[in-house]
Order: structure tokens, then C-alpha cells, then sequence
């Protein structure tokens, strides 16, 4: 088993604790929780340093517990957020929920004894509450004023938040109390942004068992990690597309895949040490095979591979690799002619619709609007594009914007059309 704490330090994922949480979780086997909102049927690459932290802590030998607010995604957390949000259907939460276990469980060790990890609902001890009973059970126990203190409260003051979501933190904090008092939980973890949420809770607890400020005995403590960003600062965990999801229906095994391989070298040293398992002793050696043949792209391969196999299976990443190799090769005609089923589901096809088709005279009607702008922007962008000699078609460069569509189709219905050394498509036509 690993030390926690310090195998947080060596990857960078540790930002801040409450002294004396290293104490605790070498005297004994401790249990931890964190939270997530089912705003959504899936979790997104934004939650996976969260569910990392489960994981080492359950490595270290500790129990970790998932909370996923079935009660708090009802209100919604203002934590990072300029503006409220909108209120999601009981029937939708409970849809959310049953969708992140699922993928909670690919991390995760749920029949190993005695720290199998749980997930829980706090919708299940809220329902219970009326109005006035949460207030006595917990409103009495923090002042307005040390509510108004948190990160969360002040940077809306300005633009205005709503009671519900000021009374989040009250929420958040007495979901710290429920598991203490039922399940044991000791320590509550999340993103650097959690802070004031989770303190909220240690202070809480703090209050209702009537322990001194400085005592340890039954302590309740706090841990968080950086918030994942990229070189340059700016947010990691979107594509162009957007939010890239765990959920293989709202983000494709191979853009997952591609998301990873294409990280800039500046950004992979940090997302090889939170996203993956791999020693401290097999990332520097990577790192430094890395920098002899940046060109390989080392690092990105296998960050790539270890996260796509863990979300999305073995099997699944294997023909991920070979789709992705298949496409950018120079031989990708013969390779797509002999593809299998399996290894087409895999690959980012564009079906080009009937309508659009009926539409289109030459190649460089095809490339803009019979793709829907997919390949080019518009009509002159993809006759320039033709002109100087960056199309291709079934890997053969096409120079005239005027081509018919007589082109010989792979298996009888795709084209590889290539923009570029770079972009590559496969487009279908049924």
C-alpha cells in the first residue's frame, strides 16, 4: 500500500489539508467521501482528478465513499459559477445517478473487504427533513457572516445569488455530518474550489459535537487538489466540441483517445501524474525517452491509452489505436478495405446525407456544404484548399475544384478525404 499523502505530493495533487490528517490516516483505516452533482447521465474528464483521489486513497488502504446529491444537484452548486442554474426533475437525478455508479465503478473497488468503496445519496436522509427541522438541525450552527466569507458567496455578491444557492454550503456541510455520525467519514476531499464548502462541514461537525478548535480527537478534516488547468492557465477538460464526457454516446472512444493524444508536451507531465497509475520511477523514464523523440509523443500515448482502457475497455481502446493508426496511415485505403465491423464502429465517420448530397456538383461543393462545413468552412475556402494542393481523395491530391463525384468508394461507400497532413475524414455515403 502507498502513503497517501505523500503520493499526492510526488504528482502534484495535493493544494491544501487540515494539520494533523496525516496523523489520522496512519493510526488507522480511514473513510473518506467526495461529492458529485448528477447535473448530467455521465461524468466528464473534469470529475477524473476527483475520482483519482478515490482511487489512491483506496489504494492507500482507506475506504473511500461517492456521495452523488440526488439533493444537492436539485439546487445546484454556485462554487465557479457566474449565474444559477436550472433545476433538473426528480426522475432526471435519479436517471443522472444510476448512469455515474456505473462509471464510478470502472475506478473503483466496490467487493474488497473492509475499505470497499460505497456510493451513497444524500437524497436519502433529506427527503426526510422539513424546513424547520433542517434549520434547527443545521442553520443555527453558522452565522450569516462566516457564510458570507467562502470564495463562492463573495465573487456573486456583486451579480446577486438566490437563498438556494446561498444555503448550498449548509447542505454540503451537514451531508459531512450525516456520514460522520452514520458512516465513520473522517475526511471529505474535492477540487481547490471546494474549500470553503468542506470546511463548512468540518466546522459543522466542530459545533454540533462540541469539540475545541484545537482538538483532534474524532477531528474532522479537509483535503483538496489543484484544479487541473493547462500550460497557459486556461481550463483543461474541453474539446472544441465542448465537455469531453466518459459516456462512449456523448463522446466517442476515438475522440476520447485523440482528446489525450493530442495534449501539448507542456501540459502531459501533470495529466501523466493525475490521470493515470503509473510509478513515479515509470513516468520519468517515459519522460525521458519523451524528450529524446518528442515526434513519438510517448507521454500522450500512454496517458492516452491507460485513461481510454479504464473508461472504456481493453478491447474498446485496442481498436481505438488501430482506427487511429489506421486513419493517419499512408496506406489507409487498403486498411480501411480490409477493416472489420468492429474496427469501423470505432472509426469518426461522417454520413453524408441524401439531401446534402443531391446538392452537390463537384468536390468542392462536398467538402463545404455537402459535409456541413465539416472539412471547409465554405465554397472558397475549400476551392483554395483545392487549389494549392491540400486535398485528397482515397489518399490520391486532387487539384481541380471542379471534380465530379466519380470517385471509386472504399467497400462501396466511404471516401478518406484528407485537408492537410493532419485532418483526415471518412465520409459515408448510404
Amino acid at each position: 500500500m502507498t502513503n497517501f499523502i505523500e503520493e499526492l505530493r510526488w504528482r502534484g495533487m495535493l493544494h491544501d489539508m487540515i494539520p494533523g490528517l496525516e496523523d489520522q490516516l496512519a493510526k488507522e483505516m480511514t473513510v473518506a467521501y467526495i461529492g458529485f452533482d448528477p447535473t448530467a447521465p455521465s461524468l466528464h474528464i473534469g470529475n477524473l482528478a476527483a475520482i483519482m483521489l478515490l482511487k489512491h486513497f483506496q489504494l492507500s488502504g482507506h475506504k473511500p465513499i461517492a456521495l452523488v446529491g440526488g439533493a444537492t444537484g436539485m439546487i445546484g452548486d454556485p462554487s465557479g459559477k457566474s449565474a444559477e442554474r436550472d433545476f433538473l426533475s426528480e426522475d432526471t437525478l435519479r436517471e443522472n445517478q444510476v448512469g455515474i455508479q456505473a462509471q464510478l465503478e470502472k475506478f473503483l473497488e466496490f467487493h474488497s473487504g473492509a475499505n470497499s468503496a460505497e456510493v451513497v445519496n444524500n437524497y436519502d436522509w433529506f427527503k426526510e427533513f422539513s424546513f424547520l427541522g433542517f434549520l434547527r438541525e443545521a442553520g443555527k450552527f453558522l452565522t450569516v457572516n462566516y457564510m458570507m466569507s467562502k470564495d463562492s458567496v463573495k465573487k456573486r455578491l456583486e451579480t446577486g445569488i438566490s437563498f438556494t444557492e446561498f444555503s448550498y454550503q449548509l447542505l454540503q456541510g451537514y451531508d459531512f455530518y450525516h456520514l460522520y455520525k452514520h458512516k465513520n467519514v473522517r475526511l471529505q476531499m474535492g477540487g481547490s474550489d471546494q474549500w470553503g464548502n468542506i470546511t463548512t462541514g468540518t466546522e459543522i461537525i466542530r459545533r454540533k459535537e462540541g469539540h475545541d478548535e484545537d482538538a483532534t480527537e474524532r477531528a474532522a478534516f479537509a483535503l483538496t487538489t489543484p484544479l487541473v488547468t493547462k500550460a497557459d492557465g486556461t481550463k483543461f477538460g474541453k474539446s472544441e466540441s465542448g465537455n469531453v464526457w466518459l459516456d462512449a454516446s456523448k463522446t466517442s472512444p476515438f475522440a476520447f483517445y485523440q482528446f489525450w493524444l493530442n495534449a501539448a508536451d507542456a501540459d502531459v507531465p501533470r495529466l501523466i501524474r493525475v490521470f493515470t497509475l503509473y510509478t513515479k520511477d515509470q513516468i520519468e523514464e517515459m519522460e525521458l525517452a519523451h524528450a529524446e523523440a518528442p515526434h513519438l509523443r510517448i507521454l500522450q500515448k500512454a496517458v492516452a491509452e491507460e485513461v481510454t482502457t479504464r473508461v472504456h475497455g481493453a478491447d474498446i481502446c485496442a481498436l481505438v489505436i488501430e482506427a487511429s493508426a489506421l486513419l493517419f496511415s499512408k496506406d489507409a485505403v487498403e486498411l480501411l478495405s480490409n477493416a472489420s465491423d468492429a474496427l469501423i464502429a470505432q472509426l469518426p465517420v461522417y454520413e453524408v446525407s441524401a439531401t446534402l448530397l443531391a446538392e452537390c456538383q463537384n468536390l468542392t461543393d462536398l467538402i463545404s456544404i455537402g459535409t456541413e462545413n465539416l472539412i471547409c468552412s465554405s465554397k472558397g475556402e475549400a476551392r483554395k484548399a483545392i487549389q494549392g494542393n491540400a486535398i485528397s481523395v482515397n489518399k490520391v491530391k486532387i487539384t481541380d475544384p471542379a471534380s465530379p463525384l466519380h470517385f471509386d468508394k472504399i467497400k462501396g461507400q466511404f471516401l478518406l478525404i484528407g485537408n492537410g497532413k493532419q485532418k483526415n475524414y471518412i465520409l459515408s455515403f448510404k
